[in-house]
């Protein structure tokens, strides 16, 4: 048997393997959806999906360098100085279609349970330079200069660093002090500012956990100090078991154990509202499945820069079972490989733009950013939109039926206004709603970074409500590509007001028309009242239509005369079999009163013949004692006769002498 290869050989296997299927993953179609997905979806691999994805992914990412370094070489005109300088201009740049992930910034969020901005800043970002907006952050001269960090305005407790640092190293996120995640996915919990008044809290969605935990932080902060020994809990849903598990290893990490009580496993559209474990919910985060459209970074495969191929390139086994080129980064035509010499740089250019529109479809993600559905279709997007935007509307109903509810906040990371503002107003216009006295939570009632945050809900999608402008003000939204450093994102908050409670308004001493939150009257674009009984504002009728309408009443006069007295006569007549029927009913209730008498009296007389024989009863047995005592005293009298002669005869009869 012979001795197994030295471990030098086993290592340089292992490493042309994976650099052999990082190269046929690099070169193949991008059929099959995101990049991410294409790796792990891998059968038969004989590299750790892990190693093979890190190095896939980091090669597209620096891409553009590596392009530079080997034409550099290959035209034997650069020095290791302007080779330096030429990887600093590629990573400083923001703008362009492959600048997409420079753009993105580095989001961390100081966990409040385990640390705080000015400890953070003192040890972890020691070394880090202040600056003061997105622009400064994304933009260096070189790499030395990339320590930098900006301290948000908007979201307390989170900071922004550029996207090359790698902090997963540090102490501080090993022990829980820092958290990943986006400054957008920290809008629903800030802007939910749960007190300790509020009760507890309820996060209906909460895998993989950074808004749970995000939820247990604020908690902690707003905590009085006579409030400690009435803690609030934060019931934390999760109906998929493997994401409830992560969801219970983030939360043991942050440090929020014993806060949040994971309910591993449970769907919150099965709970009671009505149990007595939600009896003190008061505040309600809803963060439900969407279709991901908003996640930065996932939903595209990363742009991928080749050096100019001055000679035809060897092709490789696998790339010869497929019929593709050598170097491409999409399918190219095969007609291109029986050229005699390489493509131009325009042509692949080219080839590869169409190539990669034929191959764009619609990609669904999860909420972790996981592809979740392939959609290839418009029609596909569409359907699945409209399932998801029922599943959501349902889910924010839900909530709004628990009984100590006062606030609730609704997010998804999407783009599309089907599942945000359309979502928003149907659940306004429900029975629940208005039964509930739920309503949008004003911008002005919002936060201080909330209130300030300038990329408000869009109007024109808030056309089903009649406070269109006070509801699409009142809902938030991010975008990914407006230089503001964050993912596509939407969130809106409700409360309850208990004094718009009930299914139909009343005017009471306010009049017919109806008024806003502020008791001022509701009017449209013209200044025009809105009525509450028909829900529309006036209507003022021209002159000619008045004049005419005059020139008519004459006419309907007497029609309407005759309508009147034919109804008046209806009601009286309506009145008199009314009147009989109460007089049916009260002789009908005097006759059953006459038979309850009689019964009566039948009782009475049932019952005095009853003492009559228990009289005669009682005077039979008197006699009959009487001729008992009679009979005793007649044996007495024998038996004292009886007595007499027995005397009589010992008295004469005496002894013999």
């Amino acid at each position: 048997m012979s001795d197994p290869p030295p471990p030098q050989i086993m290592l340089g296997l292992h490493l042309m393997s994976l650099y052999h299927e990082a190269a046929e993953i690099l070169s193949a179609s991008h059929e099959g959806g995101s990049l991410k997905s294409r790796v792990f979806r891998r059968k038969n691999a004989k590299a750790p999906l892990n190693q093979l994805y890190a190095l896939v992914f980091e090669t597209c990412k620096w891409s553009a360098v590596l392009k530079e370094v080997i034409d550099g070489i290959r035209r034997k005109a650069s020095s290791f100085e302007q080779l330096k300088r030429l990887v600093d201009e590629e990573a400083a740049a923001a703008g362009g279609e492959e600048g997409e992930v420079y753009r993105h910034p580095r989001w961390i969020r100081i966990n409040a349970l385990k640390s705080s901005l000015e400890e953070q800043l003192e040890s972890t970002f020691r070394a880090f330079t202040r600056v003061f907006s997105i622009e400064e952050l994304m933009t260096s001269s070189s790499t030395a200069d990339s320590n930098r960090i900006l301290l948000d305005a908007h979201v307390p407790n989170l900071v922004a660093i550029p996207p090359g640092h790698d902090m997963s190293k540090t102490e501080a996120y090993a022990a829980g002090k820092i958290i990943f995640q986006d400054k957008a996915s920290c809008f629903p919990a800030y802007l939910l500012d749960v007190r300790s008044e509020d009760g507890d809290v309820v996060d209906a969605c909460a895998a993989p956990g950074n808004k749970t935990t995000h939820l247990a932080a604020i908690v902690h902060a707003h905590t009085p100090d006579e409030f400690e020994s009435m803690p609030q809990t934060i019931f934390a849903f999760e109906k998929d078991a493997q994401r409830a598990k992560t969801l219970e290893k983030m939360v043991r990490v942050a440090g929020a154990k014993n806060m949040v009580r994971i309910g591993l496993g449970q769907d919150f559209l099965q709970t009671d509202p009505m149990a007595d474990t939600f009896k003190n919910v008061g505040a309600l985060l809803l963060d439900p499945s969407c279709s991901g459209s908003g996640i930065v970074g996932r939903d595209a495969m990363p742009k991928l820069h080749l050096p100019q191929d001055h000679h035809p390139a060897p092709r490789s086994r696998a790339q010869s079972q497929t019929g593709t080129q050598g170097a491409a980064a999409t399918s190219v035509a095969a007609t291109a490989a029986k050229e005699d010499h390489a493509p131009s740089r325009s042509s692949k250019k080219r080839k590869l733009e169409q190539t990669t529109d034929q191959n764009h479809h619609s990609v669904l993600l999860d909420d972790d950013g996981n592809e979740a559905v392939l959609l290839k279709t418009q029609e596909e997007l569409q359907q699945r939109l409209e399932a998801l935007s029922s599943f959501q509307l349902a889910l924010l109903l839900h909530a709004f039926r628990f009984p100590g509810a006062r606030k609730i906040t609704y997010s998804t990371c999407s783009v599309h206004a089907q599942e945000n503002e359309h979502v928003v107003t149907a659940a306004l216009r429900s029975d629940t709603a208005r039964e509930r006295g739920w309503r949008i939570l004003r911008r002005d009632e919002q936060v201080s970074g909330m209130k300030a945050w300038p990329v408000r809900g869009l109007a024109e999608a808030c056309a089903g409500d009649r406070n269109a402008a006070i509801v699409a003000d009142g809902c938030i939204r991010a975008h990914k590509d407006d230089g503001r450093g964050v993912m596509g994102f939407f969130v809106a908050g409700f409360v309850r007001d208990v004094s718009l409670a009930g299914t139909e308004e009343q005017e009471g001493d306010e009049g017919p028309y109806v008024r806003d939150e502020n008791g001022g009257i509701v009017r449209d674009v013209l200044g025009m009242p809105t009525l509450k009984a028909t829900g529309h504002p006036v209507t003022l009728v021209p002159r000619e239509d008045r004049a005419a309408d005059a020139a008519g009443v004459s006419e309907s006069t007497e029609e309407e005369d005759e309508e009147e007295e034919e109804e008046e006569e209806e009601e009286e007549e309506e009145e008199e079999e009314e009147e009989e029927e109460e007089e049916e009913e009260e002789e009908e209730e005097e006759e059953e009163e006459e038979e309850e008498e009689e019964e009566e009296e039948e009782e009475e007389e049932e019952e005095e013949e009853e003492e009559e024989e228990e009289e005669e009863e009682e005077e039979e047995e008197e006699e009959e004692e009487e001729e008992e005592e009679e009979e005793e005293e007649e044996e007495e009298e024998e038996e004292e006769e009886e007595e007499d002669e027995k005397d009589g005869d010992s008295e004469w009869g005496g002894f013999d002498d």
